[in-house]
């Protein structure tokens, strides 16, 4: 692990008003972050909203957005006979699919310069679902600033569109222009780096399927239009172990005198196995045997081509071992997707998702992280 020179549980549930009486706040997490020209910081947040009332003797009821270019829910309700099975956050249909009890919309919550005092939460949603994009949800934002515009990955959730990831587009952070879909079916954890490389733009992806031959991993993809995405293919950042079932990119890449710097997560369900016996051995930390862990990895990549690995970490930089990192299922997740540069440039502002109901932010040494890093 690195050393967290400041670290602090920002924005809470109970922080954020629901977008309607009808609706109950589960979590605020995994938000976006970007600088704006005055200094401050702004974070799209996204919040978990739930229906108070899912259910009667005769219905389910689940949301879904319904307006065309305004903020608007409509409910749907199915008669409990076409349900073969559900639970508090799903449906699901005689055919298999399924229908979400919660919905994700982004609010915003501007801070000071220094990225730790909240001045102002946002209490409207600040960037949500249409009919015709995201109609069943918005999550887990990404942004970066490319020559002078701002560009947020996100992942929409729609009936026809199943989980994909879109691009929007902005020139002051506040007011986006949406570009629709860049990364089809079941692909999320899209960032963009922010800068081209050899004339195009570079993104990593993660593309999962049904049927699989090894564990998702990520992708890396170049455009000529940040639209049109191609030369796809697999490339391996972390350690490879049995007990890793799954990874995805963090925030942007941030690009240093050594390389890009590139912060992702890695999943583990193991707790038990060699591996967390040296986390005890090596760090201290005692964790007990349970459901998945979302550690922090990082790795250096080549300037001018990123493809090509130059450092990367051989243990987590950050583990999850805070009470509020640990969800209401048990899982432990720290979940990184916002990161900005303190005004000198030294230390990075990681801002996450913890527990899957808390966002934190952790100030990090950037030279800390790199010392960190073995050759590859």
């Amino acid at each position: 692990m690195v050393r967290i020179e400041k670290e602090k549980l920002l924005l809470y549930p109970k922080d954020i008003k629901p977008s309607s009486r009808r609706f109950e706040v589960l979590g605020v997490l995994n938000p976006g972050a970007l600088r704006l020209s005055d200094g401050r910081i702004v974070l799209y947040v996204r919040v978990i909203e739930r229906l108070k009332k899912i259910q009667d003797k005769k219905y389910f009821y689940v949301p879904r957005f319904a307006g065309r270019n305004r903020f608007q829910i409509k409910v749907d309700k199915f008669p409990k006979e076409n349900i073969v099975r559900w639970d508090n956050l799903a449906i699901e249909f005689e055919n298999g699919t399924k229908r979400l009890t919660t919905l994700s919309h982004l609010r915003r919550v501007f801070l000071d310069k220094s990225g730790f005092k909240i001045l102002k939460i946002e209490q409207n949603p600040g960037f949500y679902g249409t009919l015709n994009n995201a109609e069943l949800g918005v999550e887990d934002p990404r942004i970066v600033k490319i020559d002078g515009k701002y560009y947020m990955t996100y992942v929409g959730l729609s009936r026809d569109e199943g989980i994909s990831t879109y691009l929007a587009v902005s020139e002051n952070g506040i007011k986006w222009e949406r570009k629709g879909i860049i990364f089809g079916e079941q692909d999320k954890d899209v960032v963009l780096f922010p800068e081209k490389i050899k004339d195009k733009y570079v993104a990593f992806d993660r593309p999962e399927g049904n049927f699989e031959f090894s564990t998702p991993h990520i992708w890396i993809a170049y455009s000529k239009d940040l639209l049109h995405w191609g030369e796809l293919k697999t490339i391996q950042l972390f350690p490879k172990h049995k007990d890793f079932f799954r990874s995805g990119a963090g925030p942007p890449p941030i690009k240093t005198e050594k390389g890009w710097l590139f912060i992702f997560h890695e999943v583990t369900s193991q707790q038990s196995s060699g591996f967390w016996l040296n986390v005890k051995r090596f760090f201290g930390i005692k964790i007990k045997p349970g459901p998945d862990v979302y550690n922090v990895w990082a790795t250096l990549l080549d300037l001018n081509n990123p493809e090509k690995l130059i450092a990367k970490s051989s243990n987590p930089i950050i583990i999850p071992k805070k009470k509020y990192e640990i969800s209401f299922e048990g899982k432990r997740v720290v979940f990184p997707t916002g990161i900005v540069l303190d005004k000198k440039g030294k230390y990075i502002l990681l801002y996450s998702g913890a527990g899957d109901v808390y966002v934190t932010v952790k100030k990090i040494k950037i030279d800390d992280v790199l010392r960190s890093l073995k050759s590859s």
